[in-house]
């Protein structure tokens, strides 16, 4: 039934072959065509078009391959001075190897589901599979916006597998691979170097012994990486001014729901109120640049690190505690959620983050809302924000009913599904009255804004409306998960009595 529901999902995604296309089929056109037509050396130099290569050697290495392909499709697609080339041959390979690409997402989801259940528990397999397979966010940033984040989580969920079948090292290789296929995985990268510091290297072992354990998982992580990095040795300098660009700004031209929107808000409310000119390059002007702030003091990028550092010791500190103190299948639901928390506060805090950054937090909360009310409960209402926040991705008039069709079936899916698996209300009134706002900002955006004549004097406004609106869920959501997390040290002990009392 597991794979009766990846091809159930995967016949949706080919529906989604002739929409609407981002900028990032571009970007990835342009990647395969510098890859396959240029000599390695020159990869990171090229920038005939504006979308250079800016991922780490790995995802370079998955787009040579992938031309391999592409040239019997259409040669054309490979040259790099052919910029915007979108032939129907090209449109169709590149859609295909996105959904083809996603067996890695099922491999992935299969093998966690498995771990977390004990291969027993075939229903809460199912419903998992179905909740992760048919996510509607990959659904609206892979298969209509464009990109391989299936592709990407499904290598984090085979770690994160290996790590609860007890595989340390395999766990540890495959998330080298995942940071060496793309950097923004580094959010969660803590969570991996306290959990296998304490519970592979430390726990029951000797100094002698956890020394030799130490010394494995380097190696294991450093060939990685040298099998990565090494063939572009002379060229490190330049590999690394793409892959971390801090001239992008703090946020970027759609302002990602988080800390910094509401900062942002705050500063332009501030910056009206005082009667304060924005600067050109201001908030709101749309553009992928640094800017300063109008009242509020400006940030750099220095600032976000510190700040995101301090914001996740607490959840890192926590899950150090635990080693130890948990049995095996309690400890590795903490460390997803220490996941959850770290690629959370990241999200909050960090320097120019994306909106679909999110996922990385949506995507391991789900694996624990098979075993958890609360866990269903936190999926359920960051579900909704999140997948409303990539709404703006997809701006075209015409996707609006999909748009909106998507999240409404996904949502009703998910809360018929997880009520199968646990009893009792799933919302509090405060997040059930919050929650209830969205039919109403969904109906301002599309219908009102237009209609009282603020499209073209205030075009900004349903924007920062669902970014700063957004922004307030996932803020609500990282505090209480937080709390939640912090405050109960023997949660799982206690649920996993009463699950076999029951």
């Amino acid at each position: 039934m597991f794979w009766h529901i990846f091809l159930l999902v995967s016949g949706l995604k080919l529906l989604f072959i002739p929409a609407y296309r981002s900028t990032d089929f571009e970007v990835h056109r342009n990647w395969l065509a510098i890859t396959h037509s240029l000599p390695l050396s020159r990869w990171y130099y090229e920038k005939t078009s504006e979308w250079t290569l800016d991922y780490p050697p790995l995802f370079a290495y998955f787009e040579w391959a992938l031309s391999q392909v592409a040239i019997s499709f259409d040669p054309r697609m490979l040259d790099v001075k052919n910029l915007n080339y979108a032939s129907d041959q090209t449109v169709l390979f590149q859609r295909f190897s996105v959904i083809v690409m996603d067996v890695i997402y099922a491999l992935g989801v299969r093998r966690c589901l498995r771990a977390l259940t004990g291969g027993a528990d075939t229903r809460s397999q199912l419903i998992g599979g179905a909740l992760l397979l048919g996510n509607a966010g990959l659904l609206m940033v892979d298969h209509i916006h464009f990109q391989y984040n299936g592709f990407l989580f499904g290598v984090l969920l085979l770690s994160i597998g290996a790590l609860l079948e007890g595989r340390p090292l395999q766990s540890a290789a495959l998330f080298a691979v995942l940071l060496n296929l793309k950097h923004i995985f580094i959010y969660v990268a803590p969570v991996y170097v306290v959990y296998l510091l304490r519970f592979y290297c430390l726990r029951g072992s000797t100094p002698g012994q956890a020394l030799m354990k130490l010394i494995k998982l380097g190696t294991v992580v450093l060939t990685v990486c040298l099998l990565s990095f090494g063939p572009f040795y002379a060229h490190l300098p330049q590999v690394l001014s793409r892959l971390f660009p801090f001239k992008r700004g703090l946020t970027h031209a759609y302002w990602a729901p988080n800390f910094w929107a509401l900062y942002n808000a705050a500063d332009k409310v501030l910056s009206l109120a005082l009667g304060r000119r924005e600067t050109s390059a201001g908030t709101s002007s749309g553009l992928v640049q640094t800017f300063d702030h109008s009242v509020l003091p400006s940030i750099s990028p220095m600032v976000t690190f510190a700040l995101t550092g301090a914001a996740m010791l607490p959840a890192i500190v926590k899950l150090w505690s635990l080693v130890g103190r948990e049995s095996n299948a309690a400890l590795g639901r903490s460390f997803i959620r220490a996941i959850v928390l770290c690629g959370c506060t990241s999200f909050l805090f960090g320097w120019h983050v994306h909106e679909k950054a999110i996922l990385m937090v949506l995507i391991p909360l789900t694996l624990l809302s098979i075993g958890h009310a609360n866990d269903a409960r936190w999926t359920l209402f960051l579900g909704i924000v999140a997948h409303y926040s990539l709404f703006p991705l997809l701006f075209k008039p015409e996707l609006t009913l999909i748009k909106i069709s998507l999240h409404v079936a996904y949502t009703a899916i998910s809360v018929l599904l997880l009520k199968l698996l646990h009893r009792g209300n799933l919302f509090r009134l405060p997040e059930f009255l919050y929650l209830a706002g969205f039919p109403i900002l969904a109906v301002y955006e599309n219908l009102v804004h237009d209609a009282i004549g603020l499209r073209d004097r205030l075009p900004f406004i349903p924007l920062l409306l669902t970014s700063v609106y957004c922004a307030v869920g996932v803020l609500y959501f990282w505090l209480s998960y937080h709390v939640s997390f912090l405050a109960t040290p023997h949660h799982e002990k206690a649920t996993e009595k009463t699950k076999k009392k029951t």
